[in-house]
């Protein structure tokens, strides 16, 4: 038993020395320096006046270069921010100073192994680091900042920091994962909102896409749910003309952060003080059809248990052996081509992720006029959709080339119309189109007969209104005139007998 106790002291101990390395003890600091101020890496260090954040010099474990950063003041080994990613220092002779209005960390030589390379040149500049994990550059007395930290993230999005392109800074933001666990130079992955079409979260490892969120469509992201305020965070989106970006805020006391691991996972996570760790909201990619392009061209992902990709209609398995063989990458193809000006529609598929909306798949026209007209008519228009927009109405968004990286997501999908040829619609839009042309044509008859009904019946009552016109012409006798015209009706005078009664000739 004395044995067991004694090794895990030894643990604890190895554990603290190890924890020691990492951030190494230095004296009390304080949470900006001015012109003219130095930090010794290996004594001094930034806190921010609420305590939430240190910047100092760190070591990594088991690594033997040490280098510039930020941290959790009171959660261990959560690096949030590295500057020399690719320039370690060697030894802790390193130093910050300010060089013409940037700050510089220099090495035992006075090399400079990194600078803020800030646009303007503060006459009484302060680089000071905020509660919230922001370190930054501005003119002493001001609050406009001439460098920030937030601009040039490492593999960690903090509430506050944004993603993506901003027209002020020119920069489009992006996480950049650690090279490895313990490595936090320049690794392959990065997460990014892509700027071409329609905005999409994207991650790459180099430059192949291994996840991609759906588009953005309105008010949410598609396949996602809309953008609201949770009991721990509220995601934000802006798509404008002054800015595109994604951020993070918390709507509690709780500790957030969205974070790029090396293996290109995203990580969002909130702090337990309770069980002093992290604790996972989501990861992405969350299964196998988020991996990117799974099914392959004019695929779709279904996912319960494990992933099954189909064609979309009108589609078939491009090499069938392989769908069999659940390697399904070379996608799909048409099984009928007579889709251009051949009678083809539209099938429509509800509940998806859309597919990838880069800028060279899609176009998009704020008006939803003609939308399926206008991709009927482009014979190289695969696909459209309605877009909802973010300022009202509702937009058209037309697919080219490919269909692809497309999943059903049954609660937060958006519905998409497929071109297919004629020979693919079924037998119930025909019987549909059948059923119409006979309405239209009764319809038609219908009019037809009313309006000769209207004709004769005009006619009718015209003739009518004629024969009274020309009774009304006729001379009018009395009686006693008759009579002596006809000889007092005498028998000599009368010609005939008819249905109206005898007939007689006139005396003259």
């Amino acid at each position: 038993m004395r044995e067991l106790i004694s090794k895990c002291k030894l643990l604890a101990f190895l554990f603290l020395l190890t924890t020691i390395a990492l951030f190494p003890t230095k004296s009390h600091g304080k949470d900006s320096i001015k012109a003219g101020e130095s930090i010794n890496g290996s004594t001094q260090i930034l806190v921010s006046a609420k305590q939430n954040f240190v910047l100092g010099i760190f070591t990594p474990q088991g690594s033997k270069f040490q280098y510039l950063g930020i941290w959790f003041n009171n959660i261990p080994q959560t690096i949030v921010w590295v500057a020399n990613r690719d320039n370690p220092l060697v030894n802790s002779s390193g130093k910050l100073e300010f060089r013409r209005g940037n700050i510089v960390l220099l090495n035992e030589t006075d090399g400079i192994l990194w600078s803020s390379i800030s646009p303007g040149t503060p006459k009484d500049p302060v680089a000071q680091l905020l509660d919230t994990g922001n370190w930054v550059v501005r003119e002493s007395g001001s609050e406009d900042y001439v460098w920030q930290s937030f601009n040039y993230p490492s593999d960690t999005l903090l509430p506050g920091m944004k993603l993506g392109w901003s027209s002020k800074t020119g920069l489009n933001r992006k996480l950049r994962s650690w090279k490895s666990l313990n490595d936090p130079s320049f690794g392959d992955f990065t997460y990014s909102v892509d700027l071409n079409g329609l905005p999409q979260l994207v991650t790459r490892e180099g430059l192949i896409i291994t996840y991609r969120g759906g588009p953005w469509y309105g008010n949410r992201f598609s396949g996602s749910a809309p953008l609201r305020d949770t009991a721990v965070y509220s995601p934000k989106f802006v798509y404008s003309a002054d800015e595109v970006t994604y951020s993070i805020v918390t709507t509690s006391s709780l500790i957030v952060k969205l974070g790029l691991d090396a293996a290109g996972i995203l990580h969002q996570m909130y702090w337990d003080d309770g069980r002093k760790d992290w604790y996972p909201l989501y990861t992405l990619p969350g299964d196998r059809c988020d991996d990117y392009g799974l099914c392959g061209d004019f695929g779709i992902c279904t996912f319960s248990l494990t992933p099954q990709c189909n064609c979309m209609v009108g589609f078939e398995p491009k090499s069938p052996d392989d769908w069999k063989r659940f390697r399904w990458s070379d996608g799909c193809v048409r099984k009928d081509n007579q889709i251009c000006r051949n009678g083809e529609g539209f099938k429509r598929i509800r509940s998806v992720k859309l597919p990838d909306s880069s800028g060279y798949l899609v176009n998009v026209n704020t008006s939803i006029d003609d939308c399926e007209v206008a991709c009927l008519n482009n014979c190289s228009c695969l696909a459209y959709g309605i877009m909802e927009l973010s300022t009202g109405g509702y937009g058209c968004v037309t697919w080219f080339q490919k269909l692809i990286d497309a999943r059903f997501v049954p609660e937060n999908g958006q519905d998409i119309y497929v071109r297919v040829a004629a020979s693919e619609l079924d037998s119930s839009n025909r019987k549909v189109v059948i059923a119409v042309s006979v309405s239209v044509a009764s319809l038609i008859g219908f009019l037809v007969l009313v309006v000769c009904f209207i004709l004769w019946r005009r006619r009718k009552v015209k003739g009518k209104v004629q024969s009274q016109e020309n009774e009304v012409e006729m001379p009018l006798y009395d009686f006693t005139t008759i009579e002596i015209a006809t000889n007092h009706f005498s028998f000599s005078n009368k010609i005939g007998e008819g249905g109206f009664g005898p007939v007689y000739k006139i005396m003259k």
